[in-house]
């Protein structure tokens, strides 16, 4: 994805398959104190993520997110774009 796109709060899909899917929340945007350089904290929600919590630089969360997904019903589906939804996977 793009750094741009990213917004704290939402929730962001890495697009794999099997063992490997996961889902993030974004929790917050920050900037580094020490270089300047912007930082995602994150939450894991779903699938190799799940109960997880980190953080990383933007440019690493933007290179790991895929895509944006939403909670539809019990089943995680892909937001926006013209590709066709997402199937979660069995955690």
């Amino acid at each position: 994805m793009i750094q741009d796109e990213l917004k704290s709060g939402f929730f962001y899909s890495n697009g794999a398959y099997g063992r490997t899917w996961g889902v993030r929340q974004l929790a917050e945007i920050t900037t580094d104190a020490e270089n300047g350089e912007l930082e995602a904290y994150f939450k894991g929600v779903a699938g190799t993520c799940r109960r997880k919590k980190g953080h990383c630089s933007l440019t690493d969360f933007a290179r790991w997110a895929k895509y944006q997904v939403a909670l539809v019903e019990n089943d995680w589906k892909r937001v926006g774009g013209d590709a066709p939804p997402t199937e979660s996977e069995a955690a």
